[in-house]
């Protein structure tokens, strides 16, 4: 039951959307007209029609996405292999390409809407009580929607895999392929031993800034919190630096347009669009995948594997194609009627993903005469736009959602480690910046949370940081929900069943408004907002229970689920994959994708699950005994 304010807030958000969608749509229009280097158009992937694939190919690759990409690029190296990748998207639009937009492409047609089944620990503020889970439906995956955050992990995150008997995985071998994939732009690093300059993939720091990121850095040296290497993807993780990200001249570099607009032209690649795989087909006496079915043009298609099949669907969906295709937990199979090729008990289990707790969003005084934060009025207008177009430079190249990014140690843990267990974005915008028209719908947030906490601060100067949880305690599954691959699975996150897990944010909040009190910080007289949830002002504002209560209602998934086809030794019984990614009980089937991690790493999962194609192309060569 939405209550009056809420419906005044509905109205006010629907009479927004009118502008925004104008200044899109001209956005997009000028692009065209006066971007070749967006619109890329000898280089875009062109999708095969289906009456000119093959019968047969010795790869087939399910899923186009962060993982799916790379691999599909690095096999078709060799020139004797036929290699179909299978994407059930499109390809990625020239609005994805800007920075500063990114989250209007969450809930668009690129993104495939998956919500939580509902609970009564977290995303309380959420619409039915669910969380929004976007993933990418396009060709480029999850990188074509993500904040482009470049995040390797910390080195003890892959010698802790290594630890778990997956040999090969370790800090010391991971090393060479994120160095493999990066092409290192930003001139601070090119010479620096831990990058790599010559990948497909271009790492730069963002085009464009608000004068906050200055008072964020200034602040953290303050408190003596910089990271002494200026980077959080070197000799040290914990501290406070201006993030990387995966662009290009200030623009996205998906994995498409890393990996497959190079390859584009290989007669051995073949890229289906639109193309969804419902099964992987299985010899169930020889238990050897053969090949897959998949529906394109609203039509069914069978293609065959003379080598492999390999599932790159992502955290979600690699679980369920396999449940789908009759390796999974027996009983589960049983109940959707689906036959028990292989009884699998970890297929969709050890569900893991960075929760974040939203909410730590202080208003400031601005003492000078220019903007300080991004507020959507004045960032999305005509002018903007003539700049991005024109004079390729504004705020449109910015990511104003992280600035500054941090890693710290809470009083869990041993900082002297440099095993940080809170990553901080700290953001130019807040909630209250773009009305609610496109973070409050990526978020899935209710309109009566939003009136309740942001209408009556609309538009005011403000920043927001928000505290993520590195590795959580928690563990969530994927279910199916039936026997239906166009029916959404069942997501069951879990988040904070372990009671570590809530108290290591709750100190992540805390250390945010401690770095409030700095001397540089104060100049801004930052005041935490004062429109409390509802159910949150039963607790003293600022305390432990107060920001407990506000992650419970203000959950955010960072878009990293991981795990559900676990990488372990034979003798694990929830191991799905071994360490060269092979699927235990069936031949001729791999996982390379983020759900073969056996625990999730600290930071972003983009850059690792390419990392992850890099290792398993390079694995697969060996397998098939082509030389590196």
């Amino acid at each position: 039951m939405v209550t009056l304010s809420g419906v005044f807030t509905s109205i006010r958000i629907a009479c927004s959307y009118g502008t925004g969608l104008v200044l899109l749509i001209l956005l997009d229009s000028a692009i065209w007209m006066q971007r070749p280097d967006i619109v890329d158009w000898n280089n875009r992937v062109q999708d095969m029609p289906s009456h000119l694939l093959y019968d047969i190919y010795d790869f087939v690759i399910v899923g186009g996405g962060s993982s799916g990409a790379a691999l599909a690029a690095r096999l078709s190296e060799v020139e004797s292999w036929n290699v179909l990748l299978l994407e059930a998207g499109p390809d990625e639009s020239y609005l994805s390409e800007v920075p500063m937009i990114f989250a209007t492409l969450q809930q668009s047609k690129f993104d495939w809407k998956f919500r939580t089944e509902k609970s009564e620990r977290f995303c309380l503020a959420m619409n039915d009580g669910q969380c929004n889970w976007p993933r990418g439906k396009v060709l480029g995956g999850s990188s074509v929607l993500n904040a482009m955050l470049y995040i390797r992990g910390n080195k003890k995150d892959y010698d802790q895999w290594e630890k778990f008997g997956n040999p090969g995985w370790g800090w010391r071998h991971v090393l060479h392929y994120f160095k493999k994939l990066e092409n290192m732009r930003d001139p601070e690093f090119v010479n620096d031993d831990m990058h790599g300059t010559e990948g497909p993939l271009s790492v730069e720091r963002f085009k464009f800034n608000s004068p906050l990121m200055q008072f964020f850095l200034d602040a953290a040296a303050e408190m003596r919190y910089l990271n002494p290497f200026n980077e959080l993807n070197g000799k040290q993780q914990t501290g406070f630096a201006r993030p990387h990200g995966t662009i290009r001249d200030g623009l996205r570099c998906s994995t498409a347009k890393a990996y497959l607009r190079p390859a584009v032209h290989r007669k051995n690649l073949h890229v289906a669009l639109n193309s969804q795989v419902e099964k992987v087909l299985i010899d169930k006496d020889t238990k050897r995948a053969f090949g897959v079915v998949f529906k394109k043009d609203s039509q069914k298609f069978v293609v065959f594997a003379s080598r492999e099949v390999i599932l790159s669907s992502g955290a979600i969906q690699s679980p369920q194609l396999l449940k789908l295709s009759g390796v999974g937990p027996e009983e589960e199979l049983k109940e959707h009627d689906i036959d028990v090729i292989f009884n699998s008990p970890g297929v969709g289990e050890n569900l893991q993903d960075h929760v974040a707790a939203g909410g730590s969003l202080y208003l400031v005084q601005n003492p000078y005469n220019y903007s300080l934060s991004f507020i959507a009025p004045k960032v999305l207008q005509v002018e903007s736009v003539r700049e991005f177009v024109f004079n390729k430079t504004g705020p449109l190249y910015a990511l104003p959602f992280c600035e500054v990014m941090a890693f710290i140690s809470t009083k869990y843990i041993d900082y002297r480690e440099d095993w940080p267990d809170i990553q901080i974005f700290f953001a130019s915008v807040s909630d209250n910046s773009d009305g609610g028209m496109f973070g409050r719908r990526a978020a899935g947030m209710s309109v009566d949370y939003y009136s309740e906490t942001y209408e009556q601060i609309l538009y005011k100067d403000s920043f927001m940081a928000i505290p993520l949880l590195m590795r959580p305690k928690s563990r969530g599954r994927i279910l199916l929900s039936s026997k239906d691959a166009d029916d959404h699975p069942i997501i069951k996150p879990n988040y904070f069943e372990d009671r570590l897990d809530i108290a290591t944010l709750v100190e992540g909040s805390k250390f945010i408004h401690e770095f409030t009190k700095t001397k540089v910080m104060q100049k801004l007289k930052p005041v935490f907002n004062p429109n409390v949830p509802p159910k949150c002002r039963q607790f003293e504002m600022l305390s432990d229970d107060f920001f407990e209560c506000l992650a419970r209602h203000y959950s955010q998934t960072i878009y990293h689920p991981v795990g559900t086809c676990k990488m372990g030794p034979k003798h694990d019984p929830m191991a799905v994959v071994d360490a060269r990614l092979r699927v235990y009980g069936i031949s001729n089937l791999r996982v390379v994708d983020a759900s073969i991690m056996p625990t999730i790493v600290s930071g972003n999962t983009n850059v690792p699950c390419i990392m992850i194609a890099e290792k398993a192309a390079d694995m697969i060569k060996e397998d098939h005994s082509f030389g590196l």
